[in-house]
């Protein structure tokens, strides 16, 4: 079995790819992730996680090698992890009583063959009307600035919520572990 390589600095997908027992190590693929002049959240997904793949590719030349990538659709806008406390409020107040769509790339990419396969998860949060007091309550207590649309999902984020659309709940966390599965088999690795 080639070593596998997780394309990411994240410690929720760190956690999340751990549930599968696999072993890996893991590394930050360093790219910007400035989405395209008129990009939809979809494509800026499935783009960054085949990025971050290949930006691994020369460092890492006979693994396999896993990323992923998210971003949430909010009418026109693309929202992305705020960054800091009132960016975060921000984002919040704009999901009150909204539903948003989050879409969570993964990649697996062969860097001997190149060979690659893709896939997305699309996840829809429909969020309860919030107080401007919930959302700074909520933010001062979880810090979620480096979350795409400013919640922790596995956390006390899931209070935000009236409801959460799916198939795979580790896909709002930031790795669809589900379509993993299957791009993993693809490359004759069996979880289970």
């Amino acid at each position: 079995m080639k070593p596998l390589i997780l394309a990411s600095s994240s410690v929720y997908r760190r956690s999340l790819l751990r549930k599968l027992n696999i072993e890996f190590t893991f590394e930050a693929p360093n790219i910007d992730e400035t989405p395209v002049e008129n990009e939809r959240p979809k494509v800026l997904a499935l783009r960054l996680a085949k990025e971050k793949a290949r930006a691994l590719q020369s460092k890492y030349p006979h693994h396999l090698i896993i990323s992923s990538d998210q971003a949430a659709n909010f009418g026109n806008q693309i929202l992305s992890k705020p960054g800091n406390y009132q960016s975060t409020i921000q984002q919040l107040r704009l999901q009150s009583g909204q539903s948003v769509n989050f879409y969570t790339s993964v990649c697996v990419l062969d860097s001997a063959s190149n060979q690659f396969y893709t896939d997305i998860d699309c996840c829809t949060v429909h969020f309860k009307k919030l107080t401007d007091q919930q959302i700074i309550n909520y933010v001062t207590i979880d810090q979620p600035y480096n979350c795409v649309g400013g919640f922790k999902s596995e956390g006390l984020g899931i209070a935000l919520f009236n409801k959460i659309e799916g198939d795979d709940p580790n896909a709002l966390i930031g790795l669809p572990l589900i379509k993993l599965i299957k791009l993993l088999e693809k490359f004759d690795i069996p979880v289970i």
